[in-house]
């Protein structure tokens, strides 16, 4: 005899179904206010955020539309200055990409460090993946800067770092870096400011100064 499907389990079942929306949503609006924290500390202007997110996309896409998959490049915007990293197969190409990428509206300035050789693995890119986890995680750890002020790219196993900052923040984030296990060299494409310029200063007490004139 077929025996009929147990209601407790069926309602078990709804229970799960339902938490793993529920879990979806929390997950969403912890994003979102992951969003808006980040907005908050950042040092750049609202519309420089928003250029830069721009940027990124227009680049990447005019890049890819003129070499496919004969390159590997990743382009990283931020307050309008780029920083292009990756591989090509020659220095015209090379030469190609800088001048898209600097052709791009909003673009203020372009570090090119494209590698002239084979694009590298995707263990490789893996490895870059975690070796950025792992400084921002050491950036949080050390406790010594506001890790939020401070944008990390890695690759080849090479960490480049990015902010507005002033040179006691990039000194302490070097260093942090430089100390991490699989880092092959840090490169600096930071922004510098002293810490009683308006930018540099908390948002809270540069909004007060800015009443107060």
């Amino acid at each position: 005899m077929k025996k009929n499907r147990s209601p407790s389990r069926a309602f078990a079942l709804c229970l799960a179904l339902g938490a793993l929306s529920l879990q979806g949503c929390i997950e969403m609006a912890v994003v979102g206010a992951g969003a808006a924290a980040l907005s908050h500390f950042d040092r750049r202007a609202t519309g420089a955020q928003i250029d830069d997110e721009g940027i990124e996309l227009r680049a990447t896409n005019r890049v890819s539309e003129r070499f496919g998959d004969k390159v590997h490049v990743n382009i990283t915007s931020y307050n309008r200055s780029v920083l292009v990293t990756g591989e090509v197969p020659n220095e015209q190409a090379k030469t190609e990409i800088e001048k898209i990428i600097t052709a791009t509206p909003h673009v203020r300035s372009v570090t090119n460090d494209l590698q002239v050789a084979a694009g590298t693995a995707l263990s490789s890119r893996a490895i870059d993946a975690t070796i950025t986890g792992k400084v921002k995680a050491r950036f949080l750890d050390a406790n010594r800067f506001n890790p939020l002020l401070v944008k990390v790219v890695t690759e080849n196993a090479v960490v480049y770092l990015m902010g507005i900052v002033t040179e006691s923040e990039a000194n302490q984030a070097v260093e942090v870096a430089r100390t991490t296990g699989g880092v092959r060299k840090v490169v600096k494409v930071f922004e510098y400011c002293k810490p009683t310029d308006s930018i540099c200063l908390p948002r809270e007490k540069a909004s007060a100064g800015d009443a107060k004139k």
